[in-house]
């Protein structure tokens, strides 16, 4: 097989949730422990970091990775979905898997997928620690795919455990309240392995504190740690925002440059300080110009993508991967802190969301150009144009993202502003 008749056999022989959802989803990690016992226990075999959480966990990976990469360490990144190519999921130093190596691994490992039957997403973390532990990385950053307790990457013993925050998503598989998501998330702590929480959240810090005692796992909050001030907000034409981090008691940096220019990034940029913070006292050393550079070289480090990215200007185009409740609050608060003639908003979302929950945050006086990502998860446009109505949301319905992105490139004039969202498989089509 060649790389892409590879790739479609993977994709027609393993169910993958972002594709197809619950189907894909299994319920333990029984399948993961006989896929690593069958490969010799690559997952032992470098050291980890391990980041969970509802949203930001992107973000603090690839920040981490870029952070590493800048103080001279072979680091590998392990995150999910892929938006362009399926090779992003997997990196060393910034640079994606060989294409070669994915054939090669997947016609080594057939038995693998006849004899247990793992969905893709266990299948591609098979791949990923392989990797990792034959290119003998110094460290490999390893992002959670949907949860943390029964998540495929929760089998490997890191050096330090992140979880970002907490917040509503894949609430059919991980529970309908804060504290039951927080309890599935918190299940990734391990026994004396220090654990990092991005943001003390009052409702769910129990979970962690406790979770924590329990394993005799040292805890610590990043909001106490970090302190991340004069974060100026992306303007119409800032390429970066510039702020200051202070860790307490150890450094200050002043005039910091992140080209990540969400004003959420502020919450995942003191994650990653408390997170250095931590590393530090492991004997991790970082000095301010590798931090600095890091951050600043986080795009080209590590190619991450999608995260309020602006893809032209005049009309201005920005799309953002944001899905959930939370992330989509920041983007519609971020959205109506700028200055433009009129609003277009191409919009997607996957049939598994509370999309009703998200949809009444949307701004009431923008134009909307509905749309369904080529997947089967994706929802009806119809169907989404007729619950947006609900909400007082007004636009036409197209049947392609590309259609609904051109509709609007169409009709926005210079001042306008062009939003691209609601799922990151409409973001992946238009990037």
């Amino acid at each position: 097989m060649n790389y892409q008749q590879t790739l479609e056999f993977l994709f027609s022989r393993l169910p993958m949730f972002q594709r197809i959802g619950a189907a894909a989803y299994k319920a333990d990690l029984n399948t993961t422990l006989q896929i690593c016992h069958r490969l010799n226990q690559p997952q032992n075999k470098f050291k980890s970091i391990h980041i969970a959480g509802t949203n930001g966990k992107g973000s603090v990976s690839h920040l981490l990775a870029s952070v590493f990469q800048e103080a001279g360490y072979k680091t590998g990144l392990f995150t999910s979905p892929h938006l362009k190519d399926f090779r992003e999921r997997i990196k060393i130093d910034g640079v994606n898997i060989q294409e070669n190596y994915i054939v090669n691994f997947v016609e080594k490992n057939i038995p693998l997928i006849d004899d247990l039957s793992p969905s893709f997403f266990e299948y591609t973390f098979a791949l990923a620690i392989t990797y990792f532990a034959e290119k003998k990385v110094d460290v490999a950053i390893m992002e959670t795919g949907m949860g943390g307790r029964l998540d495929s990457t929760n089998v490997i013993s890191p050096e330090l455990s992140v979880i970002t925050n907490i917040g509503f998503d894949h609430t059919q598989f991980l529970g309908d309240t804060l504290q039951k998501i927080a309890v599935e998330k918190a299940g990734i702590t391990k026994p004396g392995i220090p654990v990092v929480i991005g943001e003390t959240q009052e409702t769910v810090k129990d979970v962690f504190v406790h979770t924590a005692q329990k394993y005799k796992a040292k805890i610590y909050f990043a909001d106490e740690l970090a302190f991340v001030s004069d974060f100026s907000p992306a303007n119409r034409n800032s390429s970066f925002v510039k702020f200051d981090a202070e860790l307490q008691g150890k450094f200050k940096i002043n005039s910091l440059h992140c080209p990540l220019t969400g004003d959420y990034q502020k919450k995942n940029l003191k994650t990653l300080f408390g997170v250095l913070s931590v590393l530090n006292d492991l004997d991790y050393t970082f000095s301010n110009d590798q931090i600095r550079k890091g951050i600043e070289k986080v795009i080209t480090n590590t190619g991450i993508s999608g995260r309020w990215q602006v893809l032209k200007e005049n009309p201005l185009i920005i799309c953002d991967t944001g899905h959930n409740v939370d992330g989509i609050k920041y983007v519609v608060n971020q959205l109506r802190s700028m200055k433009f003639s009129k609003l277009h908003m191409v919009i997607g979302m996957v049939n598994d969301k509370n999309v009703n929950d998200i949809l009444s945050l949307l701004p009431g006086d923008a134009t909307y150009y509905f749309c369904k990502a080529n997947i089967p998860r994706g929802m009806d446009a119809t169907m989404l144009k007729s619950l947006a109505g609900n909400f007082g949301l007004r636009g036409d319905v197209y049947d392609s993202v590309s259609s609904a992105y051109n509709a609007a490139t169409k009709n926005a004039i210079p001042n306008d502003l062009i939003f691209i969202g609601g799922s990151t498989f409409v973001v992946a089509e238009i990037l």
